[in-house]
């Protein structure tokens, strides 16, 4: 099944000619860039976003990965802490710092004679959670296409086309913007995200794999994956030692486990 998809990918990116690929690192942007650099070569572009939401750890990777791929890179910078809608933390905040990046991407394509952006959703994203940002992509029209989208490909999908092109983010943890993790309504600023991303960078020095920082007021709830959950345990004290030390007041382990989206549940289950 894969193998169909990705031969119908190729034809549908090979048909624009040239693009720009909205570049993070993660499993589905990679996938993406390393299909468009097949069939268009270096009419091909990948471009991370640098921003306050975006961790330094990850920007590394985006970088390596591309190297990896032999695609050309390039590193745009910009803040959505500029956008009121955006900073103010609104339920349709994904939907502001999309389309805005969405602009930014599609003013450097045309400036720089590309034909469309490439974006890596996919379809399994499609189901169950909040999903704003989409509207943003859908309302760029034919300038933007998302062919894991049209292609109806799964996440499980892309992690085996990875595969079958020897990617190293075949296996990559999925990642998302530092604001998942702050509750709607509260600000977004630039201290609470560098709070944010200096404890999840110690708690991936701790070797966890897959896991949250979710930050409530002056609490900061740790989601980890149920495999790691006796590991936060045993480093309970160096965990909440170094949060602390980050302006912490109290440190808590959720029992459910690292699950996506799960700011969005107070408001989903209102619905259900």
């Amino acid at each position: 099944m894969a193998t169909d998809k990705i031969k119908l990918i190729k034809e549908a990116i090979k048909a624009r000619e040239s693009a720009v690929i909205a570049f993070s690192g993660g499993v589905d942007s990679t996938t993406l860039a390393a299909l468009a650099f097949e069939v268009l070569g270096e009419k091909a572009l990948a471009v991370t976003i640098d921003s306050p939401l975006f961790p330094r750890k990850q920007l590394e990777t985006a970088v390596e990965t591309a190297c990896e791929i032999g695609i050309e890179h390039k590193i745009i910078h910009y803040s959505q802490l500029s956008l009121p809608y955006f900073s103010a933390n609104t339920l349709n905040r994904c939907y502001f710092c999309k389309k805005a990046l969405l602009e930014t991407l599609l003013d450097f394509a045309e400036k720089a004679g590309y034909n469309v952006v490439l974006e890596g959703t996919n379809s399994s994203e499609m189901l169950g959670e909040n999903r704003p940002g989409y509207r943003a992509v859908q309302e760029a029209g034919e300038k933007v296409f998302s062919p894991f989208v049209e292609f109806d490909v799964t996440k499980d999908e892309i992690r085996e086309i990875a595969s079958e092109l020897s990617l190293s983010a075949a296996s990559r943890p999925s990642a998302a913007c530092l604001a998942t993790r702050i509750p709607y309504g509260k600000p977004i600023t630039v201290e609470v995200l560098q709070k944010i991303e200096k404890a999840e960078e110690f708690l991936f020095s701790l070797g966890f794999t897959q896991f949250r920082v979710r930050v409530h007021e002056n609490i900061a709830r740790i989601e980890v994956i149920p495999e790691e959950l006796e590991n936060a345990l045993l480093k309970r004290e160096k965990i909440s030692r170094y949060l602390k030390s980050l302006g912490f007041d109290y440190v808590t382990l959720d029992l459910e486990g690292f699950r996506s989206g799960s700011m969005d549940e107070p408001y989903t289950l209102k619905k259900a």
